[in-house]
C-alpha cells in the first residue's frame, strides 16, 4: 500500500538576483558517476560536502541556488565566506525572510565538483526538515547540479547518476515516454493531463522533487481546475513566508502521455499561500514526489527533455493520513529498558539456628537510553484522533501496544495510513501524565453539502 506524507514545500524566487557561472565538473575518467540516496517521505536526500563539510542535502528541482538551513550554525564550520545580506520569499502569507549570500564555495556531489559556488544560508529555524522527516538535513541543492549534467534518477534501486552531456548517449527504450521541457526562472515544467468530473483538462506543471505531496493544482473554475465535492480541508505545510493551507482530494486520472495514475493525490492551495508561485501565467500547479517516484527518469536539461519509465512503485495506491495526527521528532526522551541475560549473585545468610545457607538470585539487568519522542505537531479539527481527545503537544510511547521508539518516524506515521476502520491504540505522554487513547480510522472522502 502507498504511504503518502506532506512535507514542507519551498519554492524560491532567486530570479531577480545575478549569480557567478560556476560549473560541476566529474573529476574521473568516465565523466559519470553514480551517487546512492535515502527516500524519505517521497523525497531524494544525497549526500553533499561544501568546503570540506559532509552533510545531507534534498534534491530539489524547485530551486534556483543551494540554500543551507542554518538552524546549527553550521556556516561557521562551513568557512562560508564573502558574504551579503539579501531577502528572500517564497510560498506562505508571511514576509520576506533574511538569509546570507555566499560566493566562492567548493561543493561536491559524488564525483563531481564545483569550485566556485554561490549559496544561500538561511537562520529562520522554523525551515528545519529534520524533526518533518526524522533525520538531519542540512539543505537542498538543485538548478546548478541538472544544468550541468544528464541527470537518471532511479527511484527503484535510489541512485542518482550524474554524465557529462557530452558524453551520455541514449538508449532505445520501447517502454520509456520522453517529453520536452520549458524553463522558466531556471525551473523545469512539463504537459500534462488531469480528469476531474470526466473533463480532461490539459495542465502545466514545475517538476518539484523537493515536494513530497503528489499533486498541486491552482484552483481555476474556468480550467475545470477544482475539487469535487469530496474534500477535506488541511494544513499542507510550510513555505519559505509561513504556513500553506488547502483542500485535499482526488482526481479521477492524472496522465503524462500514455502514462496514466488513476485516483491521484491532489492538494489545491489556498490562493492568498501562492501569491508569488502564480507570477508565472502559464503554471497550473506542481508534480511532486508521490507521482515522480513511480517513475525512473532521465533529467536532460541541456536538451530540454525528460524520459520517464515506470519504477516499482507505479501500481502503489494513493492514500491519505486517516488518523488526523502530524508527527515530528521533537527531543528526546529517556527509556528504561530491560537487559539482555541476567546476573546470578550468590547471597548466604543464617538461619535460627545459626546454620548459614546459601541461593542463587538471578537478578534482572536494566539500563537506560535515549530515545527519539515523537510529539503531535499538527491535529486536524473533527479527526478521529481530534475526537478522541488526543491534543498537540502529546508525545505518543506507544502505539498498538508497541514502543514507539523502537520506529523510525516514518514507521510510525506508516500505521496512520492504513485502511478505513483500522483500530489504532495510542499510549501517550501529556505533561508526564500517561494517559490511553484510542480511534478508528476513517476515510476523509464524505461529500459535501
Amino acid at each position: 500500500m502507498e504511504k503518502a506524507f506532506y512535507i514542507i514545500m519551498i519554492f524560491f524566487c532567486l530570479s531577480n538576483l545575478s549569480f557567478s557561472q560556476g560549473e560541476f565538473v566529474i573529476q574521473n575518467k568516465k565523466e559519470s558517476d553514480k551517487i546512492r540516496f535515502k527516500l524519505i517521505h517521497n523525497l531524494i536526500i544525497i549526500p553533499v560536502e561544501i568546503n570540506g563539510v559532509e552533510l545531507s542535502f534534498i534534491l530539489d528541482t524547485g530551486v534556483s541556488k543551494p540554500i543551507i538551513f542554518n538552524f546549527l550554525n553550521i556556516t561557521d564550520t562551513l568557512s562560508i565566506k564573502d558574504t551579503e545580506k539579501i531577502f528572500l520569499r517564497g510560498l506562505g502569507e508571511g514576509e520576506p525572510i533574511e538569509a546570507l549570500k555566499s560566493k566562492n564555495n567548493i561543493i561536491k556531489v559524488g564525483d563531481a565538483i564545483n569550485l566556485n559556488q554561490d549559496l544561500y544560508a538561511i537562520f529562520d529555524s522554523k525551515l528545519n526538515f529534520a524533526p518533518k522527516l526524522g533525520v538531519p538535513i542540512h539543505g537542498i541543492i538543485g538548478y546548478d547540479l541538472f544544468k550541468d549534467f544528464v541527470v537518471e534518477i532511479n527511484y527503484s534501486s535510489k541512485y542518482i547518476k550524474l554524465t557529462n552531456y557530452k558524453r551520455y548517449t541514449y538508449k532505445n527504450c520501447n517502454k520509456c515516454e520522453s517529453l520536452n521541457l520549458e524553463f522558466y526562472n531556471n525551473k523545469p515544467y512539463l504537459y500534462a493531463n488531469v480528469k476531474i468530473r470526466n473533463k480532461v483538462s490539459p495542465v502545466k506543471l514545475l517538476i518539484d522533487t523537493g515536494g513530497s505531496d503528489a499533486l498541486w493544482l491552482f484552483e481555476d473554475k474556468d480550467l475545470g481546475l477544482t475539487s469535487n465535492e469530496y474534500y477535506f480541508n488541511d494544513f499542507l505545510g510550510h513555505g519559505l513566508s509561513g504556513s500553506v493551507y488547502g483542500k485535499r482530494s482526488k482526481v479521477e486520472e492524472f496522465s503524462i502521455k500514455s502514462f496514466k495514475l488513476k485516483n491521484a493525490n491532489v492538494a489545491f492551495p489556498d490562493s492568498t499561500s501562492i501569491i508569488l508561485a502564480k507570477q508565472f501565467k502559464g503554471r497550473n500547479g506542481s508534480l511532486a514526489g508521490n507521482i515522480l517516484k513511480r517513475f525512473n527518469m532521465i533529467v536532460d536539461y541541456r536538451r530540454a527533455r525528460i524520459t520517464l519509465k515506470k519504477s516499482k512503485y507505479f501500481k502503489n495506491i494513493f492514500n491519505y493520513n486517516k488518523s488526523g495526527i502530524e508527527l515530528e521528532h521533537n527531543g528526546t526522551r529517556i527509556v528504561k529498558e530491560r537487559a539482555e541475560g541476567k546476573v546470578a549473585n550468590l547471597v548466604s545468610d543464617k538461619n535460627l539456628n545459626g546454620v548459614s545457607n546459601s541461593k542463587v538470585v538471578l537478578n534482572t539487568n536494566y539500563k537506560f537510553s535515549i530515545k527519539p519522542a515523537y510529539t503531535i505537531v499538527e491535529l486536524r479539527q473533527g479527526s478521529p484522533a481530534h475526537k478522541a481527545g488526543l491534543m498537540i503537544g502529546d508525545i505518543i510511547i506507544s502505539i498498538n501496544n508497541k514502543e514507539s521508539h523502537n520506529f523510525s518516524l516514518q514507521e510510525v506515521v506508516h500505521m496512520f495510513f492504513d485502511e478505513e476502520g483500522k483500530r489504532i491504540k495510542l499510549k501517550i505522554d501529556r505533561n508526564g501524565q500517561f494517559l490511553i487513547f484510542k480511534f478508528k480510522l476513517e476515510s476523509l472522502f464524505k461529500k459535501k453539502p
